[in-house]
């Protein structure tokens, strides 16, 4: 193995919660009273592994691509913006992938399957490759508070 074609990236998503839309995390709508105010589906998670990615590749950031100031993205489904990225990106192989929710409310750990599914697909990789984690922040913050959810992923690259 080419130990330079190695990459690592991070990712980081955060966006305000709010009464109406549907809560979107890793691809998978969460039953939930609130979702997140953003131009596109606002899927935190996604966006935080679309940015790992672009990260990982050297080419940016999701707001560099997709900017919010843009009308073509409002609304866009975050599984689509994925696979546009999955386009830019020369081919790579993702080796693993850790992602963590902030979010005190709702519990996310009964869906931490269907999540790493959902991902595993999106980077055609096997599920035990993919990692997901949910934390609370202890009451503490906007994010404690209930007012907002955030998003990290790590993802290590083999670009070919």
């Amino acid at each position: 193995m080419n130990m330079q074609a190695l990459r690592i990236g991070k990712g980081f998503d955060i966006h305000k919660l709010t009464q109406g839309p549907a809560l979107l995390v890793g691809g998978i709508e969460i039953p939930f009273d609130k979702g997140c105010l953003a131009h596109s589906d606002g899927d935190v998670l996604l966006h935080a592994v679309i940015d790992s990615l672009l990260g990982a590749a050297g080419y940016g950031d999701i707001g560099t691509h997709f900017p919010d100031s843009d009308p073509q993205y409002k609304g866009i489904s975050s599984i689509e913006l994925f696979k546009k990225i999955r386009a830019v990106i020369p081919s790579f192989s993702c080796i693993n992938i850790d992602m963590t929710v902030f979010a005190e409310e709702p519990r996310l750990s009964p869906f931490r399957k269907d999540i790493e599914q959902s991902v595993a697909d999106l980077l055609s990789i096997e599920t035990e490759r993919v990692n997901f984690k949910a934390k609370t922040m202890e009451t503490l913050g906007e994010i404690g508070s209930g007012n907002a959810i955030a998003a990290e992923a790590v993802v290590l690259l083999y670009l070919n």
